[in-house]
């Protein structure tokens, strides 16, 4: 795929084969319109059970069938609504079929708002009674203990159904952003290696900083800010009203906190967050040899965060065409089995991944789908070796999802997202022990060390900091201060400064990052990425070095789905993520692989 174009192509002049297959969900748009209409017929249907859950087992067999069916039509609405919006924002066809569809979810969720509550209406007598009357509901065995946990945190019907009803003006401050970042949002041109004027983007951002030329990384680095800087006041007014959101729905479900409520979804103690700013508090001096060991290589006087990007061996080339990336990764992940392999060449084959960038098309790269569809991956191209990783990761969470969905019924053939970043990040622990191992040129395996160091810094050490950020803002507005543009930046900035270290210089810049990273508006989702990375070091590792079940292990985790809580399903695969252990003993891998880059490139 040439990159040589300076302007980005319009969503019209891609080739159909680097675009995903969005019609094997609706062949047509007027066929989604047909569903829309149908299924905003159907919904009402659920109502009939109101007041009826008690009277018998087969009233609330039937209950959850009829919510399986129409949650599934949902998702599939919901799905190929949103990605035909995320192809390109400015399309204002799109943007009004993705609002169509969050309102019949706003309707569907108000619909079923009743469930929930009726349920807590019941003595556990009378439950444990159905599920022993009627074996068929012994299937959402864990969903009723699910509710039945949840008991201290839910409202009455008709206060749940009032909250059903808010939700979508509630979301509006995470709706305003994405609108912001990825449509409205307009960067200059800057001077790229070559000497030409081209556009900067989002998507071609990093590519910039990774630049051997400090005069093209710092002008990327002023002219992404100096952007968002115009915008800054706006930027803290929608983080703010998404952060007053959070604490809003956890203190009404009598929650003590956001994170408490956000944490407790997937029965995640909140020491499992507490124990990975403390591990990675602690093992901060090796973040900084590594700045340091940057600083000498590099032969900077000083070191800017616009240098962080670029790496420390010159003269390598490792431009990755898209085909060969497709090609690398198979060959990574065979360790996984054949099977493993098959679906990821099913992807390929059937157009699961949207590959290019292009004018108005969502930054950063998912995996989304939903139950009954193909997994579907967005990608922004730009023939790096970060894209192959991204690939790969992606190429995780798609294969998780096809795998918990082929397994698990519909109620459980969804993951937590505690463990989303275990599979992905997995397959990129994977690649990396391949490419080192067969790659012949010394110069390509330095780059490769380089990577990882900077894949860990990105994931483990970075995403903690930011999740030092978004509970700290977020305990600040819980107490009544105000969270302006200022003070956003001052948080931001001093942590920056902590993380990184004296031998880097803040620049000013730096500070505004957090305008521009839509994981906070996630609630609580970043520092999983932290503790998935760390879960997968220790899961590939077992898997690499041929321990005995290693794969079949592994496999069966990406099969669980949600049957189990997602500690449990973790602690099968053989990691314990309820104690500091997993994150030590991946820090331990990083001073290992920051010793043999020392080495190799001071000696």
């Amino acid at each position: 795929m040439a990159k040589t174009s300076k302007e980005l192509p319009k969503r019209s002049e891609l080739p159909e084969e680097s675009t995903w297959d969005l019609e094997a969900i609706f062949a047509t748009d007027e066929k989604w319109e047909e569903e829309l209409k149908k299924l905003k017929a159907d919904i009402p249907e659920i109502e009939k059970y109101q007041g009826k859950l008690s009277e018998s087992a087969q009233n609330l067999y039937g209950l959850f069938q009829l919510q399986d069916e129409l949650s599934m039509r949902l998702g599939k609405l919901f799905t190929y609504a949103h990605m035909r919006y995320d192809q390109d924002t400015t399309n204002s066809f799109y943007q009004a079929l993705n609002a169509k569809a969050e309102n019949v979810l706003t309707l569907a969720s108000s619909s079923m708002s009743f469930i929930v509550p009726e349920i807590l209406e019941m003595d556990e007598a009378t439950i444990k009674g159905f599920l022993e009357e009627k074996q068929e509901l012994q299937a959402y065995q864990k969903t009723l203990d699910e509710i039945n946990r949840q008991r201290p945190h839910i409202l009455s019907q008709r206060e749940e159904a009032l909250l059903a009803e808010a939700s979508e003006p509630l979301s509006n401050a995470a709706q305003t952003f994405s609108m912001l970042n990825n449509a409205d949002l307009s960067f200059p041109s800057i001077t790229n290696d070559d000497g030409e004027e081209v556009d900067l983007t989002q998507g071609r951002y990093i590519g910039f900083l990774e630049s051997e030329n400090r005069d093209v990384r710092k002008e990327a680095f002023k002219a992404m800010y100096d952007t968002y800087g115009e915008f800054i006041n706006t930027f803290a007014s929608t983080l703010s009203g998404n952060l007053k959101t959070n604490n809003f729905n956890a203190k009404i479900r009598n929650y003590a906190s956001a994170r408490e409520a956000a944490l407790d979804d997937n029965h995640i103690p909140e020491q499992v967050y507490d124990n990975l700013v403390e591990a990675v508090n602690e093992k901060l001096p090796l973040l900084h040899r590594y700045v340091a060991l940057r600083k000498k290589v590099l032969e900077l006087d000083d070191v800017h965060m616009y240098d962080m990007y670029t790496p420390l061996v010159k003269d390598v080339d490792m431009k990755i065409p898209y085909e060969k990336a497709q090609q690398y990764v198979l060959e990574g992940l065979a360790p996984l089995g054949d099977e493993y392999v098959d679906i990821v060449k099913e992807g390929y084959e059937n157009r699961w991944i949207d590959v290019e960038e292009n004018k108005g098309k969502r930054s950063g790269a998912y995996s989304s789908g939903t139950y009954g569809t193909n997994p579907y991956i967005l990608l922004n191209w730009q023939d790096s070796l970060n894209d192959t990783f991204t690939l790969a990761h992606e190429l995780g969470h798609s294969v998780h999802s096809y795998y918990s969905r082929k397994t698990q019924d519909f109620r459980y053939g969804n993951y937590s997202i505690f463990v989303a970043e275990v599979a992905s990040t997995t397959n990129e622990a994977l690649l990396n022990d391949y490419l080192l191992k067969n790659l012949d040129d010394e110069k390509q395996k330095l780059y490769l060390l380089n990577h990882y160091l900077e894949g860990f810094r990105g994931t483990v050490f970075r995403q903690t900091m930011f999740a030092e950020f978004e509970h700290d803002i977020h305990k600040r507005l819980q107490d009544g201060q105000a969270l302006t543009a200022e003070k956003l930046t001052e948080i931001y900035y001093d942590l920056n400064k902590k993380y990184f270290g004296d031998d880097v210089v803040s620049d000013e810049e730096i500070g505004l990052e957090w305008a521009r990273i839509p994981h906070f508006y996630m609630n609580y989702y970043v520092y999983q990425y932290a503790t998935g990375y760390s879960a997968a070091t220790s899961l590939a590792n077992q898997i690499l070095s041929g321990k005995d079940g290693a794969v079949d292990r592994y496999i069966n985790f990406l099969k669980a789905g949600s049957s189990e809580y997602p500690i449990e399903i973790l602690k099968k695969a053989g990691v314990d993520m309820t104690s500091k252990q997993p994150i030590l003993d991946a820090m331990d891998v990083f001073e290992e692989k920051l010793n043999e880059l020392e080495i190799l490139l001071l000696k």
